[in-house]
């Protein structure tokens, strides 16, 4: 299998998914950067202009990472990430979309608004006027999760899941924009330091 990588945290979310099942990638960069993403040959790919895109042997092309992470998952379901039973599974995905839905969303139309406004602008849809707000509602779901967090070790419960890929995926490049953990974020500074701790989180990204 091939992944279309390039820098950010959702290229880097599939990386590390793969990389804790085991599962080698053969990566082709792809410089968003430059607008590589931007031009036909790309988009005949992926429409959307987006990255990461998983292509299988067969030629099939996945993108989104929720899909590709599913799929990895139904493909190659040890160590499980997303579940082994059907409530397991529901768990995790509840709280998959709730990390995607309070803190990812608005995070990243936050900072494309404004610090990757220069970049962005002319590509999709900024929302410069409403940077301000959108970073608020991040912060205010990182401090969501820093109270449903409480003594679990990971964000579903006892065990690493997708859910904690993504979120930290995230709060990690929220630090690189300005959108970091407030210092109030005792619990979830911990819960960083323990993922960032693991192997797959030393893999490039930027």
């Amino acid at each position: 299998m091939k992944l279309y990588n390039s820098i950010g945290p959702n290229p880097r979310l599939v990386k590390m998914f793969a990389a804790e099942k085991g599962i080698q990638l053969d990566l082709v960069e792809v410089d968003i950067v430059a607008g590589e993403n931007r031009q036909p040959a790309w988009q005949a790919i992926n429409p959307t202009s987006t990255t990461p895109v998983l292509e299988l042997d067969s030629g099939l092309c996945i993108a989104e990472t929720t899909a590709i992470c599913e799929y990895l998952e139904d493909r190659f379901p040890a160590p499980a990430l997303i579940g082994t039973t059907p409530e397991a599974r529901a768990v995790t995905r509840m709280w998959w979309r709730r990390a995607d839905l309070i803190v990812v969303q608005p995070m990243t139309a936050g900072f494309r608004g404004a610090e990757g406004l220069p970049l962005f602008q002319g590509r999709v849809r900024c929302l410069p006027q409403a940077a301000d707000d959108l970073k608020q509602a991040a912060q205010e779901g990182l401090a969501w999760f820093e109270a449903q967090l409480g003594d679990k070790p990971y964000i579903a419960g006892d065990a690493l899941t997708v859910a904690d890929l993504q979120l930290f995926c995230f709060v990690e490049f929220g630090d690189k924009v300005g959108q970091g953990l407030a210092p109030a974020h005792h619990r979830l500074a911990a819960w960083r330091e323990r993922i960032a701790a693991r192997p797959s989180a030393a893999l490039p990204w930027l």
